[in-house]
C-alpha cells in the first residue's frame, strides 16, 4: 500500500497492524497455528501425491470426508494429534512430519 493512502486512512481513525496484534496472540499461538498449518499442508500434498481422494483417506482413517477436507484446511477443530496419526497412516515418516514441524518454526 502506498504511504500516502495509508497516512490518509489512519487521519481518518484506520488502524494498521498484524493478525497477531488484531487478535492478541502470544508467539506461542502464532508458532502453534503456524505449526497446525505445515501440518496440514504436508496431509494434503501426500494425499494428492498418492492419487487419493479425501473419501480415501478418511476411510483409511476411519472418519469422514469432510473431517479430512477440515484437516487440509487447518480448522482448527481437528488436533495436531489427528493429523499426525493421518499422516503416519498415509505413511509419512516421522522425519518428514519432523521437519514439517520444523519448517513451521524456522525463522
Amino acid at each position: 500500500m502506498k504511504q500516502s493512502k495509508r497516512r490518509r486512512l489512519e487521519a481518518t481513525g484506520w488502524k494498521f497492524g498484524s493478525a497477531k496484534e488484531f487478535l492478541n496472540l502470544t508467539d506461542e499461538d502464532v508458532e502453534y497455528i503456524e505449526l497446525h498449518l505445515s501440518l496440514a499442508a504436508l496431509l494434503k500434498k501426500r494425499r494428492e501425491s498418492l492419487g487419493y481422494t479425501q473419501t480415501d483417506v478418511a476411510d483409511l482413517i476411519g472418519s469422514s470426508q469432510s473431517r479430512v477436507a477440515k484437516m487440509e484446511a487447518g480448522d482448527p477443530s481437528v488436533s495436531v494429534d489427528l493429523l499426525i496419526r493421518s499422516l503416519l497412516a498415509l505413511g509419512v515418516k516421522r522425519k518428514q512430519v519432523g521437519r514439517a514441524i520444523g519448517a513451521a518454526i524456522s525463522p
